[in-house]
């Protein structure tokens, strides 16, 4: 097909307008990129209509996850019409995983990347504004993209540092593995350049470690877990709060509970994904760890001090009855866990679990809603219990419709989990640490007082 040649003048006149869907480590990527385009001279926006080139960076994890990605891709397209954008370019997990079928169903897309071409992004703009369209640029899921400078589109206050990509535990329900790879650890020394170097451009007070599972970090590259090294080297630099996303239940040892303990930059916060308590269940969804174990983790992690524990499950896998959602409900009860996320099982394409027996979807719903329901109530009281509590708070803004500060607690993650109002009689700067005492709970937010 012939196409006309776009002029492409000065890349500084070409003003890039990027969308983020998906997970912290999609974010990560997006950064990348967004630091590739930038050194490459071109402008960036955050106005859509005022964009030359829209990149939409997609995820395919779910099926909610493809929908918002098709839907988003869709909304973008309209900019063509009812603003500047000239060429739209997909990126990421969605064009992984699907690049043939998308390449035929959505004209609307003039170029496609997988999760290793960002750094081809610049070349394929070129060959956009040259008369080129229908662009993909796929690559085997084991290739890794070089890593390069970020532009942070978190507060500055805090960065996400991803330690490694994919994932090798291949649990029954996941397409991780097929879309980005086995599990790939990052150098140390890579690590703890970037954030050095993000430390200096930045006024970072906390950085966020991102892996698939980041309790496996270095055995793919040293042959032995380099994880708690890698804490030491992070704790050596100017950062104040250090978190971990996510820890794979059975790889969380003795030795590393012990360090997180006793190292107070790391926040005594463990995002461990359990994803279901009863052994059928488990054993069904290829995790390595057994109800028995799960308790056994939870009290060894107790007996380590005021930990705070967050966890998520899947509700309506393949062959789930109501007994296994009972065993679900009573460890819920039992466990009393700080932090909570509950998904639906979504049928993914290439995996195990999908070739499975499927529980209908009105059972999932109402077996979502119960549990759901229940740690909502057990979350209120864990959060009750605070009261009295000094906690440190990173300052993030103001609650207009209460005239207060809010800011989050070390038990806290951005974006998902809850935050902090609380008043001061010093005016403070966004990403301030300070000391709160928590005094009240209103509907579902503390409420603290600066001390």
């Amino acid at each position: 097909m012939n196409h006309t040649k776009d002029d492409m003048t000065d890349k500084s006149q070409i003003k890039i307008g990027t969308v983020s869907l998906g997970c912290d480590k999609n974010r990560i990527d997006t950064e990348e990129m967004l630091g590739r385009l930038a050194s490459a001279g071109y402008a960036m926006t955050s106005d859509p209509s005022d964009a030359d080139v829209i990149v939409v960076n997609t995820c395919a994890f779910i099926d909610k996850a493809k929908e918002e990605a098709i839907s988003t891709i869709l909304d973008m397209a309209e900019y063509k019409q009812s603003g500047k954008c000239k060429f739209l370019i997909a990126t990421g997990c969605l064009p992984q995983r699907y690049m043939s079928e998308l390449q035929e169903g959505m004209p609307e897309v003039d170029a496609w990347l997988g999760t290793a071409g960002y750094d081809r992004l610049d070349e394929v703009i070129e060959r956009l504004y040259g008369g080129e369209r229908g662009i993909a640029v796929a690559n085997d899921k084991d290739e890794r993209c070089p890593v390069a400078p970020r532009m942070l589109t978190t507060p500055e206050h805090f960065a996400y540092l991803k330690i490694a990509e994919g994932c090798s535990n291949h649990c029954t329900y996941c397409a991780i593995p097929s879309i980005r790879g086995g599990y790939t650890s990052r150098p140390i020394e890579e690590i703890e350049a970037e954030a050095r170097a993000l430390l200096e451009q930045h006024p970072i007070k906390e950085f966020i470690v991102v892996a698939q599972d980041v309790t496996r970090y270095g055995e793919d590259l040293y042959h032995e877990n380099k994880l708690i090294e890698l804490l030491r080297r992070l704790s050596a630099t100017s950062v104040q709060w250090i978190r971990l996303l996510y820890l794979y239940p059975e790889k969380i040892t003795d030795e590393l509970l012990d360090y997180i303990a006793k190292n107070d930059k790391i926040c005594k916060y463990l995002d461990i994904p359990f994803q279901h308590y009863s052994d059928k269940i488990l054993k069904r969804m290829n995790r390595r760890i057994d109800s028995a174990g799960i308790d056994a983790l939870i009290e060894r992690i107790r007996a380590e001090g005021d930990f705070c524990i967050r966890s998520t499950f899947i509700v309506g896998f393949p062959g789930e009855t109501e007994e296994d959602v009972e065993l679900l409900a009573e460890f819920l009860q039992r466990a009393r866990l700080d932090r909570c996320g509950f998904f639906e099982y979504s049928k993914e394409d290439g995996t195990a679990a999908a070739r499975l027996p499927q529980v209908d979807d009105a059972v999932k719903h109402e077996r979502f809603e119960r549990l759901y329901a229940l740690q909502e109530e057990i979350m209120r009281e864990k959060m009750r219990e605070r009261i009295g509590c000094t906690e440190q708070v990173i300052y993030e803004g103001i609650d207009f419709d209460r005239q207060m500060f809010v800011g989050r607690t070390r038990r806290d993650a951005p974006d998902v989990d809850s935050c902090v109002c609380f008043v001061s009689d010093e005016p403070m700067e966004i990403g301030t640490i300070c000391n709160v005492k928590i005094v009240d709970i209103d509907n579902d937010v503390p409420i603290g007082e600066r001390l």
